[in-house]
């Protein structure tokens, strides 16, 4: 059985399989289990909440890390959640990070506890978190399901010496000028090339801009739709390929970040604050082990501007699993993590990171903050508008499934290798093979 269709009845089995699980065990475990896919939230956790000593004593955090390609940590995460009532107590999975892409596939079922009801956090202690962050998690009943400590707009992270050859400044606010619109971008793109660059790495560098604007959802009723803006990505994708406007990398691949290198060519890169911290930052590093200052790589030559159009992509929320024996410790971790306003405003001072605290990010606006990676530009700014009109209408269970088939499918169509009409076919037929209940 796929295991698509393997968790939807496992959901369905689960309904009366945890009843009363939520209620708060007489003495809490002695194993903390945490499943999630990379060292994201791993890090958050032991720097802003262990660090502080608030793992109490004779508790152990056992991590379950399994990668997210090809739905890898979703499959294990789906058998680890199946059997949990039959699992020891000190193997029940206690937290599990779910993403944006594919969060709805457990909100909408009894594995993710209640938040404020099972979990006991409060209207006020929610109250300061970007709308958005909550209505991802919330299930068809209202009820709320997992929380997040990062808010993920989105913007255009450059290059500021190859700014500087190509348009004559590398200030945010003019360089914006120049990047407007996609027009604009366009433009650009064509005179960065005429001074060998790449506008953008790869393929897929645009995709999320695109894809967090549609109006259509990825599936409707079942049936596999392909919203306008995916089909420009495809469109412009193509010309900026065959234009030598990207370098033809697959995004997450050493190609793609070589480009941020010291010698590298790509003008900039879109992502939101996560992306800047935990992905770009550390590859333009000559030295990985060398400090975090100007001269080491690239690291210092970059920038932050909002690009031709505004956009979000991805964030981690944390989600209670039903059978947990750990519910005093998990509200301890959500609301240190994602409701704290000062451990909200640390973890923006000193890890980048744009928090999910409304209050917390406007003062840190207003301060001297200066990001090194951004050559101590305060890029918090550039982010509090789009935090707030952030709305995920379009979200379906399917998201990175669509994705991840559609990118892989079109970079044939892009490398020349299959016309557009045989990747759309690949398209279709690989996403109908993961989710065998959708149709064309």
């Amino acid at each position: 059985m796929k295991k698509a269709l393997l968790f939807t009845l496992a959901a369905v089995t689960a309904c009366g399989m945890f009843t009363g699980c939520a209620k708060k065990s007489a003495a809490e475990g002695k194993v903390l289990n945490i499943a999630c896919w990379n060292e994201e939230f791993q890090a958050r956790f032991k720097d802003y909440f262990e660090a502080k000593g608030l793992v109490p004593d004779g508790v152990t955090v056992k991590w379950h890390i399994t990668p997210n390609q090809d739905n890898a940590y979703q499959n294990r995460l789906d058998q680890q959640l199946y059997a949990q009532e039959k699992a020891p107590a000190d193997e029940k999975i206690d937290l599990f990070l779910v993403e944006a892409d594919y969060a709805l596939k457990y909100v909408d079922t009894p594995f993710t506890l209640d938040v404020k009801k099972d979990i006991g956090l409060t209207d006020a202690d929610l109250s300061k978190q970007y709308q958005y962050t909550k209505d991802v998690m919330t299930d068809k009943n209202g009820v709320l399901k997992g929380v997040t400590w990062q808010a993920c707009p989105g913007g255009f992270i450059y290059r500021r010496s190859i700014a500087k050859d190509v348009l004559g400044t590398d200030k945010p606010e003019e360089v914006q000028k120049f990047l407007a619109t996609w027009n604009d971008f366009d433009s650009v793109a064509a005179q960065a090339k005429s001074k060998g660059y790449f506008m953008l790495s790869g393929f897929d560098d645009a995709y999320r801009v695109f894809s967090d604007n549609i109006t259509t959802p990825a599936v409707v009723d079942g049936k596999i739709e392909i919203d306008p803006l995916i089909k420009r990505w495809i469109s412009q994708t193509k010309t900026y390929t065959e234009k030598g406007y990207n370098n033809k990398a697959n995004l997450w691949s050493a190609e793609s970040f070589k480009g941020a290198g010291k010698d590298g060519k790509v003008f900039g890169y879109f992502g939101p604050a996560w992306f800047i911290d935990f992905c770009l930052a550390p590859a333009t590093k000559a030295d990985p082990e060398g400090p975090n200052a100007l001269g080491n790589g690239s690291y210092g030559d970059w920038a932050f501007c909002r690009g031709p159009q505004g956009f979000s992509w991805g964030g981690t929320w944390i989600c209670a699993a039903a059978g947990t024996d750990n519910v005093d410790l998990i509200k301890d971790i959500m609301y240190t993590l994602t409701c704290d306003k000062a451990t909200m405003t640390a973890i923006a001072m000193e890890m980048g990171d744009f928090t999910n605290n409304e209050e917390a990010m406007k003062e840190v606006a207003a301060s001297d903050y200066k990001n090194p990676f951004l050559g101590g530009q305060n890029h918090i700014s550039f982010f509090l508008d789009n935090a707030k009109s952030i709305h995920k209408d379009c979200m379906t269970p399917y998201d990175q499934g669509f994705t991840e088939k559609i990118q892989h499918a079109f970079a044939d169509y892009f490398n020349g290798n299959v016309d557009e009409q045989t990747a759309y076919k690949n398209f279709y037929t690989s996403l109908m093979e993961l989710y065998p209940n959708l149709k064309k």
